[in-house]
């Protein structure tokens, strides 16, 4: 990488993609600046403008790599990653530094985001000794009937810009240890934290090619890997608008496609919750990482009859959260993305505000004084009395905004909870476990918590959603991801020293 002068007291680092083992600087020459969402005049650094002719070279790379890599076994691939998970833990305070500078979530977000991918690296490494399949008896006699898991080939990943280390590693070392190769593009706000992921698979060992990095927008880099022809797998995290079009691109040219994408998830308060900690865990849920989250609670789901008690609590202490720049460790709140991102939000506010019966009960502003001039804050803000079929209450927001939405009782607001075209997370908080153990089977969600917000998925279980917030598959957990970039091969060992017919002879 090169540093390029800004000026006579402030240069800014010029980042390259990383292709077949080298930093290669980008066939058009073009560079993307990458901003502090907080401070706007802070450039993080440079980043590749990469086109389709840069995505045909990085998987060119990682086609050549494929059957060494794959020929690599697989406790020896895994030790590269245990390698990776132990410099990651020396690095994590750096990583989650410039993490906030890029993304703006506060520290202690940001070092959650690398404690994942440090916690996938450890978890994915024990898989390298087991990548299980399994034996079974033949209908035959002296028959051996097995099953084993290959690698696919060439992968391709895009991910998304909330959580820029944790997803690229929820996909690439699953895929990595199953004996792929890959190219992945990172979120163009957000490129660097994976680019510190890949510099540090580098330090860890990988093999030349195994791992490819090209950095740029979706219309160019992100839509040639999902139509390139020699990209067996696309992997994608994101909005379910442009999931489709993902889906939609692999469809065509009859690549394995897994979409992980929105979110529109409730947390239910009944009447016999504890609303203090149910009110601390929607504060949370719906304002931690600015509302940023594909499994932010952006709408409860509140019992009448503890209705306006629950508000004042929620109430209380959203209005009380620190906002400002992540990197100050008294802050609660930071930045959202970027101005589209802004005018996203408050465009919906403004929905919000002429809807029939809503209240803005708090918040519902850009925040523009003091340094906060200089990034993009949007203050917490709170809608009452929503009605369930609300535009505020049906569709993304991605972003500090909620909606609470009053109910007669829990078979209500289980139906409430499951009339969203989304099914990623949801919520209950009650003192009654049979309560509890309904709610977990009525809710159409791939995630589900009882007594805690919607957030904080561990890597060990599998992650995804139901309905529109994916097609099916699952990342995280070993299981579910050695599914996704792992194919079956079936095998069968006659030793009967005849030819013996399966189903004639049987």
């Amino acid at each position: 990488m090169a540093t390029v002068k800004k000026s006579k007291n402030v240069s800014v680092t010029t980042y390259e993609n990383y292709m077949n083992g080298r930093w290669v600087k980008p066939k058009s020459g073009d560079y993307l600046e990458n901003r502090n969402p907080a401070d706007t005049r802070e450039v993080v650094g440079r980043f590749p403008a990469s086109s389709a002719e840069d995505v045909n070279v990085a998987v060119k790379a990682a086609k050549e790599a494929f059957p060494k890599w794959k020929a690599t076994p697989a406790p020896k691939r895994a030790e590269m990653l245990y390698r990776l998970g132990q410099i990651l833990l020396e690095q994590k305070e750096a990583h989650a530094t410039a993490m906030t500078r890029e993304m703006g979530k506060v520290l202690k977000e940001t070092r959650g985001d690398v404690q994942e991918a440090i916690d996938m690296t450890f978890y994915t490494a024990g898989e390298g000794r087991r990548l299980h399949g399994y034996t079974t008896p033949s209908e035959l006699p002296d028959k051996m009937a097995m099953c084993v898991r290959q690698p696919i080939g060439v992968c391709g990943l895009i991910t998304p810009w909330n959580f820029p280390m944790a997803i690229p590693s929820w996909k690439m070392l699953p895929a990595l240890v199953c004996g792929n190769t890959l190219v992945i593009k990172p979120a163009e706000d957000t490129p660097l934290s994976t680019y510190n992921l890949v510099a540090a698979m580098e330090a860890a060992g990988l093999p030349a090619g195994v791992v490819n990095i090209v950095a740029g927008v979706g219309k160019d880099a992100g839509a040639a890997l999902t139509t390139h022809k020699d990209i067996r797998l696309v992997s994608f995290t994101g909005s379910t608008a442009t999931g489709r079009t993902v889906a939609t691109n692999a469809a065509q040219h009859d690549k394995i496609c897994s979409l992980e994408m929105g979110g529109k998830n409730v947390i239910m308060v009944m009447e016999d919750a504890d609303l203090d900690l149910a009110a601390e865990g929607a504060v949370w849920g719906a304002f931690g990482t600015s509302g940023q989250r594909c499994t932010a609670a952006s709408r409860i789901v509140v019992h009448k009859k503890v209705y306006k008690k629950f508000v004042e609590k929620i109430t209380a202490r959203a209005r009380a959260l620190r906002i400002g720049n992540g990197l100050d460790p008294k802050v609660e709140m930071g930045p959202v993305i970027n101005q589209a991102a802004v005018d996203k939000i408050l465009s919906y506010i403004k929905v919000g505000k002429k809807e029939d019966g809503a209240k803005l009960h708090l918040g519902g502003s850009q925040l523009t004084k003091g340094e906060l001039k200089h990034g993009f804050f949007i203050e917490p803000t709170i809608f009452t009395d929503v009605a369930p079929q609300m535009r505020i209450a049906q569709e993304e927001i991605f972003g500090p905004v909620l909606s609470i939405i009053p109910c007669n009782n829990f078979d209500e607001a289980v139906a409430i909870g499951n009339g969203v075209k989304y099914g990623l997370s949801a919520s209950i908080y009650t003192a009654d476990v049979n309560r509890a153990f309904k709610a977990m089977e009525a809710m159409n969600t791939g995630i589900f918590y009882v007594n805690s917000s919607t957030i904080g998925a561990e890597v060990h279980l599998p992650f995804g959603g139901t309905k529109g917030t994916g097609n099916g598959h699952r990342e995280g957990a070993m299981i579910s991801s050695l599914d996704i970039f792992s194919e079956w091969k079936a095998i069968y060992v006659d030793y009967s020293g005849k030819l013996q017919k399966a189903q004639i002879d049987n």
